[in-house]
């Protein structure tokens, strides 16, 4: 473990260039793919990158969102007070590490923005606490919980919903027979398990220990004297327009869900957040300078979701997702599929990293495949939502909000993180080959 753990790190300090500069390496390697494997032109390109630029608008919008209210969640007098008390669980460095590892799965799994938010400040509060504890591994550690397919995983919901866009290929496919069958269950557990046991047993050298040098989270509202203040400057420090703010988006939250069924969505989990920020906060006040932090935090979504969703657009129109599908697709029988369903969704997924956007250009391929040579959908399904999670651990897009609210660069937790990835990755195909064997 210790050997492997050096070997990635020395790797990526080495040869991983920070966040904004790989979005711009890769984004040149995807334009020279483009000519050369697939014979495009410059001109389709281009046309390709420009056309794909501003499909992740909206999508960038929603993470920061998503952010911002979380941040305002995490910084409120209770959450604060929660976050203490697990910080003061562990008694040295491998328990809090672990600790920081188990929590940030468990939250992952009930929600993308609020595992990425409660383990960044889990681990940023640690960080202070635990004496040498080594604050990139506790940020690797919570983004590393990452991994795990939860309550809101996209590709299953979306292949469970009448009208999908492959039912007339494989139907309507249950999430009881996908995210929830007893095999996905169990591989969510061992995942747990194998993620506790590997940041518990990562000990980097006393000489490299870097401790977590920022200020702790100041999330008590100092009381304001509003005696001589205007009247509409007092409101600023009242929780009363809080609640009747959080009033409006919990009305549509009972309606919505009263009419359509307990059903998550990101404008929905941004609405969530934003009802429980607007009631944890005691003021309009505290509110707006809770928003103030956090929006630093949200530099890297603003600049490089676009750069990516440009890469998307390229990978689509130059057809170089269709050409490494089929190739997968072709060496393929039906015992391997899934594992190389898996593989190839892991690839697709680093020029790709939006499993949606991923699944709605490789999808359609693989389960056509699938069911053309007889292999189980379901575990062609979960197999490509686990190959699109695997690399996410690499791939510093989706880590982006976390390093923000953090401090730190993709560079100082890369090197952990692609050590779980080999870990993980190796877990994950052995239970599909177990299962192809069943």
């Amino acid at each position: 473990m210790q050997l492997l753990t050096r070997l990635c790190l020395r790797f990526v300090q080495t040869c991983l260039p920070n966040a904004m500069l790989l979005a711009i390496g890769l984004t040149l390697v995807v334009f020279v793919l483009g000519l050369t494997v697939e014979g495009q032109s410059a001109y389709v390109m281009l046309n390709g990158w420009g056309d794909g630029f501003s499909n992740l608008y909206k999508f960038a919008m929603q993470m920061s969102l998503i952010l911002l209210t979380g941040f305002v969640i995490a910084k409120s007098p209770s959450v604060g007070r929660m976050i203490d008390r697990l910080a003061e669980v562990p008694n040295n460095p491998a328990q809090a590490a672990g600790l920081i590892a188990v929590v940030s799965m468990v939250t992952f799994y009930i929600n993308w923005g609020f595992g990425m938010i409660v383990g960044a400040f889990l681990a940023r509060e640690m960080g202070r606490r635990v004496k040498g504890l080594h604050f990139p591994l506790a940020v690797a550690a919570a983004y590393s919980g990452e991994i795990i397919r939860g309550t809101t995983a996209s590709i299953p919901l979306l292949m469970a919903s009448e009208g999908n866009f492959m039912q007339d290929v494989v139907g309507v496919v249950p999430i009881t027979e996908t995210l929830y069958s007893w095999w996905n269950i169990l591989l969510s557990l061992m995942l747990l398990v194998l993620l506790y046991v590997v940041y518990t047993r990562v000990r980097p050298d006393v000489d490299e220990i870097k401790q977590f040098q920022g200020e702790a989270l100041d999330n008590e509202v100092e009381a304001v004297d509003t005696r001589d203040m205007p009247w509409a400057e007092k409101l600023e420090h009242y929780r009363l327009p809080n609640i009747l703010l959080a009033l409006l988006p919990l009305g549509y939250l009972v309606i919505n869900f009263h009419e359509l069924g307990f059903t998550l969505s990101l404008n929905l989990v941004i609405l969530i957040f934003l009802t429980i920020g607007l009631l944890l906060q005691p003021s309009p006040a505290s509110f707006g300078m809770a928003i103030k932090e956090g929006v630093r935090s949200c530099r890297g979504i603003i600049m490089q979701f676009p750069l990516y969703a440009g890469i998307a657009g390229m990978v689509k129109t130059s057809g170089l997702a269709d050409s490494l599908a089929m190739w997968f697709v072709e060496i393929a029988n039906v015992h391997t599929f899934p594992i190389l369903t898996f593989i190839s969704a892991g690839l697709i997924n680093i020029m790709i990293p939006s499993g949606g956007g991923q699944w709605a250009i490789q999808g359609p391929i693989m389960l056509e495949a699938a069911k053309a040579i007889g292999a189980d959908i379901p575990q062609t399904i979960m197999a490509f939502t686990w190959g699109d999670a695997w690399t996410n651990q690499m791939q510093p897009f989706w880590a982006l909000p976390l390093l923000g609210v953090a401090g730190l660069s993709a560079r100082d937790i890369m090197g952990y993180c692609v050590m779980w990835t080999l870990i993980c990755g190796v877990t994950i195909m052995s239970v599909f080959v177990l299962l192809s064997a069943m």
